[in-house]
């Protein structure tokens, strides 16, 4: 009999990896009740291993002991509800809207502006996963840095 592998399974057998992950299909969490399932999700799997990647912090090593889990997502939820006064959540992503796997969570505070299409969209805040997180962080290749010719120009 064959088994389909979950998300964790892929990424544990080298099948899948973070990045892979980050890149396909989310589904928005449009209403807050919907982030309570996502979280309630979450905590009622607390005991399996989950990474909570800060984005602009260092990438984890280890995935989050159990109580910290639980702790640091009510900090984010409550977070989220004081900075994001609106009806609605929309800042909040998951692979999976019934069992999350991997969940993005977007700063209320940095999401620009809804209608502009950018060439990088904005990070999120947070990624919580059960995949070893890898650096999100895009550092400035050389033909994306501001031409300095003026300086050069004038530095002779």
């Amino acid at each position: 009999m064959s088994k389909d592998l979950s998300s964790q399974d892929k990424n544990q057998a080298g099948g899948t990896d973070f990045l892979a992950l980050f890149k396909s299909k989310f589904y928005g969490v449009l209403k807050w009740h919907q982030l309570d399932h996502i979280w309630d999700v979450v905590k009622a799997d607390s005991d399996e291993e989950w990474y909570i990647y800060e984005t602009d912090k260092t990438v984890p090593e280890k995935p989050m002991l159990e109580k910290d889990l639980i702790t640091y997502i009510e900090k984010i939820d409550l977070s989220l509800r004081a900075e994001h006064k609106e009806d609605y959540c929309g800042i909040v992503y998951a692979d999976n809207l019934e069992k999350p796997n991997f969940i993005k969570v977007f700063d209320p505070k940095g999401l620009g502006s809804s209608c502009s299409i950018a060439k990088t969209p904005p990070l999120p805040k947070w990624t919580i996963t059960k995949s070893k997180p890898q650096n999100l962080q895009v550092k400035d290749k050389p033909e994306n840095q501001p031409k300095r010719w003026l300086g050069k120009l004038f530095s002779k």
